[in-house]
């Protein structure tokens, strides 16, 4: 990566399928995953337990003695719903406080096949970028094409100008786990000059004036 400057990328939250899915191919992307976080020495955020594709990259990550760190709502540990946390587990009192938390313990986001709950854990991060809340690199690890569907509808609503050109960059993708990172470390974040003027710290006593026009 020769004349590109590297982001300095410590702690990685992965979002992924607490089920293992249909194809083997999705348990060992996500083993490797693991592993290769390890390899270069960056540590995991996931949302806590051992179930499905959740397991499985927190445990190779964990075996390359990296620090393994899972954020789970108390409602998950009540009769050991999802499994023990491999590594250290903070509890939290709600789906959101759970977000916030994995949004502001890491320095970027990697989304493994899943359902609804990954789906939305990846929206909501694209959604806080677009609105300059964090600027941090978001990519999916497209595994034998199990995001195609998804990237050509983020396409198909550029095309139609419900998303800019500028927000499309914010989701990355890559077909490996070595080219996926090295295309977060490359992220150059370009906030929206327009909505790069709101203020969400809590001292705020008001917004600035959006012009309407945007495309949110």
């Amino acid at each position: 990566m020769e004349g590109v400057l590297v982001r300095k990328i410590k702690k990685i939250c992965v979002f992924c399928g607490a089920n293992s899915g249909k194809d083997v191919a999705f348990v060992n992307a996500a083993f490797h995953l693991g592993e290769v976080l390890g390899k270069r020495k960056i540590d995991l955020v996931y949302g806590g337990g051992k179930l499905g594709l959740m397991g499985c990259v927190s445990t190779a990550v964990a075996q390359h003695e990296r620090q393994v760190l899972g954020i789970i709502p108390s409602a998950f540990t009540i009769n050991n719903l999802v499994g023990e946390t491999c590594g250290k587990e903070i509890k939290v009192a709600t789906m959101q406080e759970r977000l916030v938390m994995m949004m502001e313990l890491s320095d970027a986001f990697i989304a493994l096949p899943g359902g609804f709950g990954t789906l939305e854990e990846l929206f909501q991060m694209i959604s806080w970028a677009q609105l300059n809340i964090h600027n941090k690199p978001i990519g999916v690890l497209n595994i034998n094409g199990f995001f195609n569907g998804l990237l050509s509808f983020v396409d198909h609503a550029v095309k139609q100008e419900f998303i800019t050109p500028r927000a499309r960059k914010i989701l990355i993708s890559a077909t490996t786990a070595n080219e996926l990172v090295d295309k977060l470390q490359a992220f150059r974040f370009e906030p929206d000059p327009a909505l790069s003027k709101l203020k969400w710290s809590p001292s705020s006593s008001q917004k600035e004036k959006l012009d309407l026009t945007l495309r949110l």
